[in-house]
C-alpha cells in the first residue's frame, strides 16, 4: 500500500484493481472493514459465521469487482456482498441447535456503531443494568427472521438511510420498510416477554414501543462516515 492509493476514492481503488493493481483491493477493504465486520457479526449473531461471511464475501467482491456497475456507491455494493453471504450463512444453519450470543459481540464489533456502550462515570449497578438490557436485545433480535433482522441492522443499528439499506439488500424502500416494521413488533413483544419494557401486554402509550426500545439501547451518535476520505 502506498500513499497514493489512500489519496484515491472508492470507486477509483476499485477500478484499480480491476486493471490488476495487486495492493488496490486491499486498501479498500481496510478503509471499510470495521463497519463490514459490525454488520456480518450482527446478522449473523456469533464471530464465527461473521468471520467466515465476511471471508466469503470479500473473495465474491474481489473476484466480481468486472461487474460493478456504478449505479450505487462501492461501500453499498460491499455491504450488500456482505449482507447476503450473512443471509446465506444464516440460512445454512437454521437446523443448527440455538446457541447463546457471547457476552463479548460488542467487544468484537470493533468500532462499528455499538449497542449500549457503558458509561465509565456510571456507577456499577448502573453499569450491570446496561449490561444485562443489551444482553436482553441481542438476544431478542437472534431470534428475528433473517430479512427482518438484516433490515433492522442496516437502520436501526448502523445508522443506513432506508433507501441506502434498499440498495443494500436490492428491494424495494417499501419492502425495507416493512420489514423493520415488522421485525420492531416482534422485538417488542419478545422484550416485553423478557420483562425489558416492565410490561406483558399490548403497548400502551407508556410502552416506549419497538423503535424507541432499540434505540434507546443504541448508541446515540451517528455513524462514522462511510465512504473514505473522498467518497
Amino acid at each position: 500500500m502506498t500513499a497514493a492509493h489512500e489519496e484515491l476514492d472508492d470507486t477509483e481503488l476499485l477500478a484499480a484493481h480491476r486493471a490488476g493493481d495487486p495492493d488496490a483491493f486491499g486498501v479498500l477493504f481496510t478503509r471499510h472493514r470495521d463497519r463490514l465486520w459490525a454488520v456480518a457479526l450482527r446478522t449473523t449473531g456469533n464471530p464465527e459465521d461473521a468471520a467466515d461471511a465476511l471471508q466469503e464475501a470479500m473473495i465474491s467482491a474481489f473476484r466480481r469487482a468486472v461487474d460493478f456497475r456504478g449505479d450505487a456507491l462501492v461501500t453499498t455494493w460491499l455491504h450488500r456482498i456482505v449482507v447476503n453471504a450473512s443471509l446465506d450463512r444464516l440460512r445454512r444453519n437454521k437446523v443448527r441447535a440455538a446457541q447463546p450470543l457471547p457476552d463479548d459481540l460488542e467487544e468484537y464489533a470493533g468500532r462499528g456503531a455499538v449497542l449500549a456502550t457503558e458509561d465509565s462515570d456510571a456507577d456499577p449497578e448502573a453499569r450491570a443494568l446496561q449490561a444485562d438490557r443489551k444482553g436482553t436485545v441481542l438476544a431478542a433480535l437472534d431470534r428475528l427472521p433473517p430479512d427482518q433482522k438484516a433490515a433492522l441492522v442496516l437502520v436501526d443499528m448502523e445508522g443506513y438511510p432506508v433507501e441506502e439499506v434498499a440498495r443494500m439488500l436490492d428491494c424495494p424502500t417499501g419492502t425495507v420498510k416493512s420489514r423493520c416494521a415488522r421485525g420492531r413488533a416482534r422485538l417488542a413483544g419478545l422484550l416485553r416477554e423478557s420483562g425489558l419494557t416492565g410490561t406483558t401486554g399490548p403497548p400502551d402509550a407508556s410502552d416506549p414501543g419497538p423503535q424507541q426500545t432499540t434505540q434507546q439501547t443504541t448508541q446515540q451518535q451517528k455513524p462514522e462516515p462511510r465512504g473514505g476520505a473522498r467518497t
